[in-house]
């Protein structure tokens, strides 16, 4: 039985996607800040759990060290977590607390929990990495075509580090895989009760790559990913 660890595991796609693993037969361990919420979402799913705020980088870096330590190395890290910056937060309208805000919780803490966690997957050759991006992070279409600024931006540096990471590492032909998803517009909490997709289609394509069958020589790792089809940064 394989260990998936699940951050924003409390509800919306991150939940959906745990879900989905754990029916699959994976071990889990859902991460998500509300205690309260995640104890209940854990405890639905029949797995092990770790609230962290992550927002705070001292926090997130030790529970990130305590969940290696007690769980050993996981052989898929999906990290669903994100917040929303505010909506009149343009470049020159940004506070620098909204700014480190939005940053420490979509790219800072992704960071860390991958700087701790998957150095094992790598050195064991059997780990995917699976990170919640966004259309809006893109360097093209829509991308950075201002308003919601470090929404946007900390998307794009999930992309870069996606990328740079598939470098570092082979591009998955050292069986370790690192890949970004745009769930598109999802109806969660931050999507909304109109979003035109469910949360189901929205976590579709993580759940893909989570589990997907791979070939080093044909098949695609390091990239962006919308409807299990690879789109431009």
């Amino acid at each position: 039985m394989s260990l998936a660890i699940v951050t924003g595991g409390s509800r919306g796609l991150g939940f959906e996607t745990a879900r989905a693993l754990k029916a699959e037969g994976h071990s889990v361990v859902l991460v998500a800040k509300d205690a309260g919420r995640l104890k209940d979402a854990a405890a639905s799913l029949g797995c092990d759990y770790r609230a962290v705020n992550l927002e705070d980088l001292d926090a997130t870096e030790l529970a990130f060290k305590e969940i290696l330590a007690t769980f050993g190395t996981p052989q898929i890290l999906v990290l669903a977590h994100g917040v929303m910056s505010e909506k009149m937060s343009k470049t020159l309208k940004t506070t620098s607390q909204e700014w480190r805000r939005v940053m420490s919780i979509n790219l800072d803490s992704t960071f860390i929990a991958v700087n701790i966690l998957a150095p094992s997957m790598a050195e064991a050759r059997d780990g995917r990495v699976i990170i919640f991006s966004a259309c809006l992070g893109r360097m093209s279409g829509p991308g950075n075509a201002g308003g919601l600024a470090p929404y946007r931006i900390s998307k794009a540096g999930v992309n870069a580090l996606v990328r740079n990471l598939a470098h570092e590492t082979g591009h998955g032909a050292r069986g370790f895989l690192v890949d970004a998803v745009c769930p598109n517009h999802t109806r969660t909490d931050m999507g909304g009760p109109d979003a035109p997709l469910s949360v189901e289609q929205g976590a579709d394509t993580a759940i893909w790559l989570s589990t997907r069958s791979f070939d080093a020589a044909t098949d695609k790792t390091g990239f962006l990913w919308e409807e299990r089809q690879v789109i431009d940064w």
